[in-house]
């Protein structure tokens, strides 16, 4: 299939780019001994699991589902977190899971024995309540009041019977120099039960693959747990594996004018793309440029009824008319996992760019899949 052929909306997962990636988190694994899992949350396209198993250690899970995902496709080491567990679930969850992280002590004290019993890892999540992000609470688990990890004013070292890790998870979308100073909070912190320990686990939150990421202090703050401490050290990311490694397709629909130049898109920022909405950002366009930078600005939204369903501003060499493709980048990562059906909007299509450079589709939706969600 060629690109003119595709569907639209469409997301468009490139093999050779995500290969990229999977080669540099490779990379960092081969030169510490460490082990790198994909973040499900992220992204959970499973047609192309098989391609990272080649490369990663395994995957992480946030629940049943995700779990039951990484175990069924990816088959490699599956660790899974949740803020508390449900009864009707966890042994479903056990049999998937070889490292099951429990948020406190009242978890590890309800379900520690079937874990262990199952001859698998049990680990606890800590919160070093050490903030390095700025302007986006709502991704910082060390924000006040955060739900997420025990702190050391909770922590009962009495209860550490049985559990073989540590895990922790501070950052979204940051450099290692905040995973140092995370570290630096940690063992600050919790300093005298990592020695007690056999693993630890960094979250995820690392843009490893980001241009100006420094890998050389990653590695060096990987190897400095497992030097001091004598720990397995595992990472995982999510937004690295997949970062610039796909885009949205879509179509233009109509063009109107108030107090400035708009442009309606068959796909929708609510429904397609809701982190333009909740972080906010503006994403990447092909061909476009800011505001005014070119000769022609649009404001491009989407068809539902929500107001604020805009996706951004945006200049162009040429007006834009009803039938004109635009392809917005880095959308492979939190874009598909949070899809909606708001307004009876369709699902975008799904396709891969193989190697070859030749498309295939891999999954359409349609009127079904929007009917069957709700009852």
């Amino acid at each position: 299939m060629l690109f003119d052929e595709l569907p639209t909306p469409c997301y468009v997962v490139d093999e050779s780019l995500l290969e990229k990636n999977l080669m540099i988190l490779n990379g960092v694994m081969e030169r510490t001994d460490s082990k790198i899992i994909l973040a499900q949350k992220a992204f959970s396209m499973s047609t192309l699991y098989p391609l990272i198993g080649e490369y990663l250690s395994g995957t992480a899970s946030s629940g049943l589902y995700e779990a039951r995902l990484g175990h069924e496709e990816m088959g490699k080491e599956n660790h899974v977190f949740s803020p508390a567990y449900r009864d009707d679930e966890i042994d479903e969850i056990i049999s998937y899971c070889d490292h099951i992280i429990f948020n406190s002590f009242s978890q590890i004290e309800k379900f520690k024995d079937k874990v262990l019993q199952a001859g698998k890892k049990v680990g606890l999540r800590i919160n070093p309540e050490c903030s390095t992000q700025e302007g986006h609470a709502i991704y910082d688990p060390c924000s006040p009041g955060s739900r997420f990890g025990v702190t050391i004013e909770h922590f009962r070292p009495a209860l550490l019977d049985g559990v073989s890790g540590l895990h922790f998870h501070t950052l979204c979308e940051q450099n290692s120099d905040d995973l140092e100073t995370t570290l630096n909070a940690i063992e600050e912190k919790f300093g005298p039960y990592l020695s007690q320990m056999g693993w630890i686990n960094f979250g995820g939150g690392h843009h490893i693959t980001k241009e100006n990421y420094d890998i050389p202090l990653l590695e060096k703050c990987i190897k400095r747990m497992q030097t001091k401490y004598d720990l397995e050290v595992y990472l995982e990311p999510g937004e690295a594996i997949a970062l610039n490694a796909g885009y949205l397709v879509t179509t233009v629909l109509d063009t109107l004018q108030n107090g400035m130049e708009i442009a309606i898109l068959d796909t929708s920022a609510t429904c397609h793309m809701p982190d333009v909405l909740e972080m906010p950002y503006r994403p990447p366009l092909l061909g476009s440029g800011e505001v005014n930078e070119k000769p022609y600005s649009y404001r491009l939204g989407g068809q539902t009824c929500l107001a604020g369903d805009t996706i951004g501003d945006y200049s162009f060499d040429q007006p834009l008319k009803s039938g004109d493709r635009l392809v917005f980048g880095d959308m492979a990562i939190y874009t598909m996992v949070k899809n909606t059906t708001f307004n009876g909007m369709p699902l975008p299509a799904i396709a891969v760019k193989d190697k070859a450079g030749d498309y295939r589709i891999v999954r359409e939706f349609g009127y079904e899949d929007f009917k069957t969600r709700l009852a």
